[in-house]
């Protein structure tokens, strides 16, 4: 088995709503207008992580997986799931994305075929008056939410929550949300691409159609009461769950932190640049990468300016 630091080439998704901070700050290579997604880790068959560098170069990641040892390159935890845990992405919203839900695991599989989609989001930047949607404001019975979805009043029972750079919102399955303008976060997630999209501001695809709803799966899986108040775990710990735990690192100069062989560990680079060090091999950062470690007992040496979002299971 490969101990080494795999970097990570991210697939790059247009989606209507998004900008281009990702190609412009993020140093995204696309041919693509708009960058509105970079799946930063993942081996979903809707995008694949590309191995950059090294003997594996070129490779999937889960093919760089399947070539490195399976489940003792992903370490004990995760591989008690079925499938590669998480997926995270960078997400650059110019526009409103619609409000949307994601079902559980047990409705997700049964429908889907897939893992639910509970997820977190931390604020990389944001404009000033930025904001997003966040649950409901007040109990809304099933009725009331399908009534709503077809007269489109149905912002007026959603929880509008200002955001500054630094917040951090953790969204069970059934939290029904959006990610409004002028917001560029770091989204970690079950390894999962189900979607159902309540309402969309009546906006067009690329066909000049509406884009499609799935109202009737939303009002299955929509927990209709108010949502908790948002609390991170502690100073470092962003958000912990059953399905990922997530840290915010910051390197000032050196810093480190430790890996076993119980789960992999995914960093990425959200400002700054340096260096990581692992077994005496050096990979160089810098904002927008993303680099993959497989699960061993070891010590990861940092060294540099810079900021990162560490995940693992």
């Amino acid at each position: 088995m490969n101990n080494s630091i795999i970097k990570l080439t991210a697939p790059i998704k247009d989606y209507l709503w998004g900008g281009r901070k990702l190609i412009t700050d993020f140093n995204k290579t696309t041919d693509k207008e708009k960058a509105a997604e970079s799946w930063e880790l993942s081996t979903h068959p809707d995008g694949e992580s590309i191995v950059c560098g090294g003997e594996f170069d070129g490779m999937t990641l889960s093919e760089y997986i399947r070539n490195n040892g399976g489940d003792e390159c992903i370490g004990s935890r995760a591989a008690e799931f079925d499938f590669f845990p998480i997926l995270i992405k960078l997400i650059d919203a110019k526009d409103n994305l619609s409000i949307q839900v994601h079902p559980n695991d047990e409705y997700a599989l049964s429908v889907e075929g897939e893992y639910g989609k509970t997820e977190m989001w931390y604020i990389v930047d944001c404009e000033d008056d930025a904001y997003l949607y966040y649950g409901v404001n007040r109990n809304v019975t099933k009725a009331e939410f399908e009534e709503r979805i077809k007269n489109n009043t149905l912002l007026e029972i959603l929880n509008k929550v200002p955001v500054k750079k630094g917040d951090v919102f953790f969204i069970p399955s059934g939290t029904i949300h959006a990610i409004c303008s002028g917001i560029l976060i770091c989204e970690v997630q079950q390894n999962s691409n189900t979607t159902y999209r309540v309402y969309d501001y009546d906006r067009r695809g690329a066909d000049g159609k509406p884009r499609e709803l799935h109202i009737q799966k939303a009002i299955d899986v929509s927990q209709l009461t108010p949502s908790p108040e948002q609390k991170k775990a502690d100073d470092n710990i962003l958000a912990s769950c059953n399905y990922f735990t997530v840290a915010k690192i910051e390197c000032n100069g050196c810093n480190e932190f430790s890996v076993d062989k119980s789960c992999f560990r995914s960093l990425t680079v959200i400002d700054g640049n340096g260096k990581i060090t692992l077994n005496g091999n050096i990979t160089e950062v810098s904002k927008g990468d993303t680099v993959f470690i497989p699960a061993q007992d070891a010590k990861v040496d940092l060294s540099g300016d810079f900021e990162g979002i560490l995940a693992y299971v």
